[in-house]
């Protein structure tokens, strides 16, 4: 699933060790989509991901997520993780090396010494 929205608001760094002892780390961030009515999204990114995909406040992004539940002592909770960030004003990524560019647009007319007004239709 997608969501594109606003940064509003990034929640300090969590980190500790799981029960197995292996060391974890979580960011959580709100998002604010830019809908006629705003809706605001709470999620996080887990593990590599959290340094993998750097947000900062006010930035525009398209989130890719799951949607995940779990129950705990009778009572359900969801989440959103987040597994794909791409921010809105990233810069296109150069052609790759060795492949060609496209030709320059050309003017039909140009050739023909004259212009498109020529035309007698």
């Amino acid at each position: 699933m997608e969501v594109k929205g606003k940064i509003i608001l990034a929640l300090p760094e969590q980190t500790g060790v799981s029960k197995s002892g292996n060391n974890w780390k979580k960011r959580e961030y709100v998002l604010e989509t830019m809908e006629t009515y705003p809706k605001k999204v709470h999620f996080d990114l887990f593990g590599d991901r959290a340094d993998q995909y750097p947000i900062n406040v006010g930035e525009v992004i398209t989130l890719s997520f799951d949607i995940e539940s779990r129950e705990y002592n009778g009572r359900w909770y969801t989440g959103i993780r987040g597994w794909k960030v791409e921010k809105e004003n990233a810069q296109p990524q150069a052609p790759a090396p060795g492949t060609v560019p496209p030709p320059p647009a050309v003017d039909p007319f140009a050739a023909l010494g004259g212009s498109d007004e020529d035309i007698p239709f």
